[in-house]
């Protein structure tokens, strides 16, 4: 089953390689979306793919790369769209 994520992560996520890591998990579990860092510092991410490759991108985008620290991670659920054909760094 499909399904689609928004996460917004806030720590120290800006700065250490946290999109760069994002696009490769998301390209490792074949997910589609995109990640951007947002003004405010946090980090914000669009997920969609099978249900449980978005639950091992979630877990691994909660730790972050070895630099990253995440200290809150916001969830929405949303409907899939289909509308992302790869995965991007905004």
């Amino acid at each position: 089953m499909t399904v689609a994520r928004r996460f917004v992560l806030s720590g120290r996520v800006q700065g250490v390689g946290f999109r760069w890591f994002t696009v490769e998990r998301a390209e490792f579990e074949g997910i589609t979306g995109w990640v951007s860092n947002r003004p405010d510092g946090r980090v914000e991410v669009l997920a969609e793919g099978e249900a449980e490759a978005v639950e091992r991108f979630e877990r691994a985008i909660r730790q972050g790369p070895r630099r990253a620290r995440v200290d809150e991670v916001e969830t929405e659920i949303l409907a899939p769209t289909g509308r992302h054909p790869g995965f991007s760094a905004h």
